[in-house]
């Protein structure tokens, strides 16, 4: 078998998107944040209190992986735990004023990013990448597996 005329998109997909992240994590980190933090805070943000099961699911990480982000953001004065009232094992998460301002922080610094990714982009370009994205994902999606693919007359 010879060599693709052209790169595998999954590969140049895969590259692009570590390159994206990159530069997000860089940015952030300038803010005195992480990629970690900024979702912690936004999943917060998103609702007034929060288990840290329901964190950990909102962050898409592990349990344990979360209680290590959260001793790091508690020891930065950036949130605190308590127990539950209602259901002492579960651990409620809230911000601080630090915590806040480090959100408010972030959100410049993510609403900056993105638009950083839009520069000489129309809203078809965007509305366009979006559903082609959403194609890749559907084509990988086990629960598609055997059935036909839609037409693809959007992704042209």
């Amino acid at each position: 078998m010879g060599r693709p005329a052209r790169e595998p998109l999954g590969l140049y997909l895969t590259r692009v998107s570590r390159t994206v992240s990159r530069a997000f994590d860089d940015a952030l980190t300038e803010a005195d944040g992480s990629l970690p933090v900024w979702l912690v805070l936004i999943s917060l943000k998103s609702g007034r209190l929060a288990s840290q099961r329901e964190l950990a699911d909102a962050v898409g990480v592990q349990g344990a992986t979360l209680s290590h982000h959260l001793n790091a953001m508690e020891s930065a004065g950036l949130v605190t735990r308590r127990r539950d009232p209602r259901n002492r094992r579960l651990h409620l998460v809230e911000l601080t004023e630090a915590g806040e301002a480090l959100f408010s922080r972030l959100r410049e610094v993510a609403f900056a990013f993105d638009q950083r990714l839009r520069a000489g982009l129309s809203e078809q370009d965007v509305d366009q990448f979006e559903a082609l994205l959403a194609r890749l994902r559907e084509n990988v999606n086990p629960e598609n597996a055997g059935s036909e693919n839609a037409s693809s007359e959007n992704a042209g």
